[in-house]
């Protein structure tokens, strides 16, 4: 990985691990995302943990997968999103081939993950998806 890369990953999770930051547009979110999972060759989902005021708790890689899917389980988001005090989510995975098109099962997983959350009032914000050099909202493409 790029040295430059690997140094601003650092500085981020520095700057939210002492003073979170907060969630202020969707670009900033995409380039954050990006920067943490264009480059893997595997296919990771990955939750951003958010307060009341959309500040971050953590980011977190929670599922691990292969080059092209990874399993992920509802329960075990919304466990950590509980355990972590959490008002709000952001959940992103990458595609390691870099299409960035969401297919039927990530649009049916983020519809579960969103009505799993909703039962115990936190909101599923966003569902992003990186690829090596752009990604996708779901929540601007009216899933969510």
């Amino acid at each position: 990985m790029n040295i430059i890369v690997e140094e601003a990953i650092r500085i981020l999770e520095d700057s939210a691990r002492y003073n979170p930051f907060t969630i202020t547009s969707p670009a900033d979110t995409h380039k954050f995302l990006r920067l943490k999972l264009s480059h893997l060759e595997y296919e990771v989902f990955a939750v951003i943990f958010l307060n009341n005021r959309h500040q971050t708790i953590k980011f977190e890689e929670m599922f691990r997968g292969t080059i092209d899917g990874a399993s992920v389980y509802p329960r075990e988001v919304v466990k950590r999103a509980l355990q972590l005090n959490a008002a709000a989510i952001i959940i992103s995975h990458n595609h390691p081939s870099g299409v960035v098109e969401p297919s039927q099962a990530d649009e049916a997983i983020t519809r579960r993950i969103r009505d799993a959350c909703a039962l115990v009032d936190i909101r599923l914000l966003d569902h992003v998806i990186v690829g090596l050099k752009d990604s996708v909202s779901l929540a601007e493409r009216g899933v969510i």
